[in-house]
């Protein structure tokens, strides 16, 4: 199994969610996250006054895949989610050692 970490920019989210779920992803968790990478931020005006925005917003999407399907993901986030300017995100995948269903106590594969 792998743990597929991906950020994203806020607009893309319901597109990724779409070819996620059309290659058959069953389930994922979304988080709002605020960083920077090599955009280091940017400045704003507001009410005249410019200010610095060290952190920009972002989507943290996490989602567990059997490992054969690890690369159909990562390729569908990176088709869908690409803009061709700085700050479209980052994909990390990671093992996974063991996962376990709460409500019926299914394992592994089982539990996804």
């Amino acid at each position: 199994m792998k743990l597929i970490i991906a950020t994203i920019k806020p607009f893309k989210l319901e597109e990724v969610r779409e070819a996620l779920t059309a290659i058959g992803v069953r389930g994922m968790m979304v988080t709002e996250i605020k960083g920077f990478g090599s955009q280091s931020g940017h400045t704003e005006i507001y009410r005249g006054a410019e200010y610095a925005v060290n952190f920009v917003p972002k989507i943290k999407l996490e989602i567990v895949v059997a490992g054969s399907m690890a690369d159909q993901v990562v390729e569908t986030i990176t088709s869908t989610a690409q803009t061709g300017k700085i700050g479209d995100g980052k994909i990390f995948v990671l093992d996974v050692q063991q996962a376990v269903r709460v409500r019926t106590g299914e394992t592994n594969a089982d539990a996804l």
